[in-house]
């Protein structure tokens, strides 16, 4: 018995190591298949060619240099409605400011006549309701021209806020001058304060179109030929014409009968 699993060992073994052996260098064919296929596809693939690569970037400088103009011409659009609305916020602040300081020569010439004496009329009742009356006219024209807001023209008729309808036409006439001074003066300084933002809205407009114009004026000329393109151009050989004579050529040179 053990001389018989001996010789089956010992023909057995073998065998198998035979089997193995075999089944590493098949998986080590295969392997070194496998690695080497890529190179052999790399080294298949044609070379790119150069026209077909420069034709490709010149298409890109084409489509980036049209999409800038664009963009350029667009901003110069921008650029000039900005400028056109500051122009307009220009000339408000102007007159905002003429209103304002016809005002202040007004409020000004009342101040210095103040120091005059109240001319001294009978303090009756019929009195104090002809001064009120003349407060009230004098406020909602001044409302109506646009000196006093609604808010004012409510505390005037209120008699709120320091107005006093029994003092003297006069001295309300003081008190009026001053607050349309004051409403004058606010709307100059809201006047003013869109006046410097809508030039700067148009100084960055301005700026914003200058750097696109200029860089669509790069883009644009990095599509002209270059030196080294008008060279290689007149490297080129032209074809020479045919050495078939033309039709008129021909009837030019053949002999007419006498």
């Amino acid at each position: 018995m053990p001389q018989t699993v001996l010789y089956h060992f010992l023909t057995e073994v073998p065998e198998a190591a035979a089997i193995w052996s075999a089944l590493l260098l098949l998986a080590l064919g295969l392997l070194a298949v496998l690695v080497a296929r890529p190179e052999r596809e790399g080294a298949s693939e044609p070379a790119p060619d150069p026209a077909a690569q420069e034709a490709a970037r010149r298409a890109d400088l084409r489509r980036y240099a049209d999409e800038v103009a664009v963009a350029a011409a667009g901003a110069a659009q921008t650029a000039r409605r900005r400028r056109e609305q500051w122009l307009t916020a220009q000339d408000e602040a102007e007159r905002a400011w003429r209103a304002y300081d016809e005002a202040e020569g007004a409020a000004r010439r009342f101040a210095m006549a103040a120091a005059l004496p109240a001319p001294q009329t009978p303090r009756t009742p019929a009195e104090y309701a002809a001064r009120e009356r003349w407060l009230h006219h004098a406020a909602m024209t001044a409302h109506w021209r646009g000196d006093l807001s609604a808010r004012q023209l409510a505390d005037v008729l209120a008699h709120r806020n320091g107005w006093d309808p029994r003092r003297h036409p006069a001295e309300q006439e003081i008190v009026l001058a001053r607050a349309v001074r004051e409403s004058r003066r606010v709307v100059w300084a809201a006047a003013a304060d869109r006046e410097r933002r809508a030039w700067r809205d148009a100084e960055l407009a301005a700026e914003a179109a200058r750097t696109l114009s200029a860089e669509a004026y790069a883009a644009t000329g990095a599509l002209r030929p270059t030196p080294a393109d008008r060279a290689t151009a007149a490297r080129t050989p032209v074809p020479a014409p045919s050495a078939v004579p033309s039709a008129a050529a021909r009837a030019t040179a053949t002999p007419r009968p006498a």
